[in-house]
């Protein structure tokens, strides 16, 4: 297989815009939320966008190595590179829930800093530590049930998200987008073989500039280019070992505090992480388990190490990609151009140079690919179970877009009520357009938890296989138990989760998720009373465990 593809650069730009929207959140975030601005603005393009370099250059590599050593391995030249970088969810769940309350508490961009990098090693442990045990939870999961959950993540935070984008600056983006659309559905290629993403890119970057901003609603301006370039300066990562391990010394009951965010978020990632590898089998491309996981999470490890507070991942998205004819470029190219982007600190120049609109409609179609895959490479009979995985990733979204309503209608002078947490605590069962809150946030709590059992337990009862079905209600109820689903602790508008063994947040509306746990144990006593009233009627469906 070759080193580069004409298609690689297809799939570069749609994996570039991914990991660029990262960057932007991390600048963002860390800059208004964590105090890292004036003297402490070192902290974020001193340390953290420089350790999140190593870590993407290292995995994007090591994934492209991979692609290459499978294909002289099976003598096929089509064999796609995982796409990887910068997981989104702890990004989010990481600022907010570690770094944001040690600032609000400590008022140093330092300490949330270092409270950080301890989030970050614990994920990276359990990641390392997961592979080892994954490939027989694979092996023992129906492929519906671990593609049904990609495909609510696909249709909620992917194709929604950016769809959203697009019609909401459509005189940037839509003409890209139509761009997309003839090249990747139809198959026609544009002269010169100029691969359809580099025109979406060209074709939006000239619409932003020359028409004007009130009608595109994007203002796109030399003086943002010169600011963003006195912004930009050199800086090579540094050992922040010292400083990870001497938090964890000296403030183990400060780390401890934030366990109950640290543990599920790192066993999320093992699970998502799984999930796509499947996916990318599912689409032709049967990498070794254990070794892509315990990439993954050295990846994030390194991260940590040399001062990134944010952990790796296994992206969504690689049979997208492999639609695109990307094979294993794309992955070089990215972690090539994403660690200059983060060594340099050019983030900010590149977005006033290039809108992000011009490159959405390429994530949008990954989504789309997505979706569709986990209806077409599972067997025809399990198509209901994958509609009934998506449930759970689609309250996600819907609750995402809830908590974030409420947060804007927070503010002084609001009427009525302005939190989450005021408008169950006076009902309950309050609904807001007719959907229960309550409701919402237990389905979303732990959801990629929750996607696997309910399809996994509907596609093992397709094949009549009821005492497994029983089995993974059984695993429903664990870790519900646990806490790693449906419970919840609520502070105004911020959802927590609310582990078996933690404290609840002072003043925290909190909903422990027994009652659930029991109706998954009555579930699987069900589907045991059946397996023994029909004994002798389950037939064997191999494919039902792959």
């Amino acid at each position: 297989m070759r080193l580069f593809v004409r298609r690689d650069l297809d799939g570069f730009f749609g994996l570039f815009v991914d990991n660029l929207v990262q960057l932007l959140l991390i600048v963002t975030l860390c800059s208004f939320l964590c105090g890292m601005t004036g003297d402490d603005r070192h902290f974020l393009y001193g340390r953290i966008l420089p350790g999140a370099a190593m870590s993407i250059v290292v995995g994007n590599l090591f994934y492209a190595w991979q692609a290459h050593r499978l294909a002289r391995r099976t003598g096929r030249s089509d064999i796609t590179a995982l796409p990887y970088g910068i997981n989104t969810p702890s990004l989010l769940v990481y600022v907010f829930f570690v770094m944001v309350p040690v600032y609000a508490e400590t008022k140093s961009a330092e300490q949330a800093w270092r409270m950080g990098l301890v989030a970050c090693l614990g994920s990276g442990v359990i990641e390392f530590c997961g592979a080892f045990v994954a490939e027989w939870v694979r092996k023992n999961t129906p492929r519906a049930a671990l593609l049904s959950t990609l495909a609510g993540i696909a249709i909620g935070f992917i194709s929604m998200t950016f769809a959203l984008q697009i019609w909401s600056t459509p005189l940037i983006a839509m003409i890209p987008m139509a761009v997309v659309l003839i090249t990747y559905f139809s198959g026609t290629r544009f002269p010169l073989g100029l691969p359809g993403g580099l025109v979406a890119i060209i074709l939006g970057t000239i619409l932003a500039w020359v028409l004007p901003s009130a009608w595109t609603g994007r203002e796109m301006a030399a003086a943002q280019i010169s600011a963003a370039w006195t912004q930009s300066g050199w800086a090579w990562p540094i050992w922040s070992g010292g400083a990870l391990f001497d938090t964890l010394a000296h403030d183990l009951g400060g780390c401890a505090k934030y366990l109950s965010v640290i543990i599920p978020m790192g066993l999320f990632n093992v699970v998502g992480s799984l999930q796509n590898i499947e996916s990318a089998e599912a689409a032709g491309d049967a990498f070794d388990t254990r070794a892509s996981l315990a990439t993954n999470g050295a990846g994030t490890i390194l991260a940590a190490l040399f001062g990134s507070c944010f952990p790796t991942t296994i992206y969504i998205g690689h049979p997208g990609w492999k639609g695109l004819g990307a094979r294993a470029g794309y992955s070089t190219l990215n972690g090539l151009v994403i660690t200059l982007m983060c060594l340099s600190g050019s983030v900010a120049l590149v977005q006033s140079v290039v809108p992000i609109e011009a490159g959405i409609p390429i994530v949008l179609w990954i989504g789309i690919v997505i979706t569709a895959q986990a209806f077409q490479a599972t067997p025809r009979e399990q198509a209901p179970a994958v509609a009934l995985g998506l449930f759970p990733a689609i309250a996600a979204w819907g609750a995402t877009v809830t908590y974030g309503a409420f947060m804007a209608a927070a503010t002084p002078g609001a009427q009525g009520v302005a939190t989450v947490q005021s408008l169950l605590e006076g009902d309950a069962h309050a609904a807001v357009s007719g959907f229960l809150v309550h409701g919402l946030i237990v389905l979303e709590r732990g959801y990629i938890f929750t996607c696997m059992v309910i399809a996994a337990m509907a596609a093992f009862l397709i094949g009549r296989r009821f005492y497994t079905a029983a089995c993974w209600a059984l695993v429903g109820a664990v870790v519900t138990l646990i806490g790693l689903c449906h419970s919840y602790q609520l502070s105004g508008n911020s959802v927590d989760y609310f582990l078996a063994f933690s404290p609840a947040h002072e003043g925290a509306k909190t909903y422990q998720a027994f009652d659930i746990a029991i109706g998954y144990a009555l579930i699987a006593l069900v589907f045991a009373a059946v397996g023994f009233y029909t004994r002798g009627a389950e037939p064997d469906h191999p494919r039902m465990t792959h």
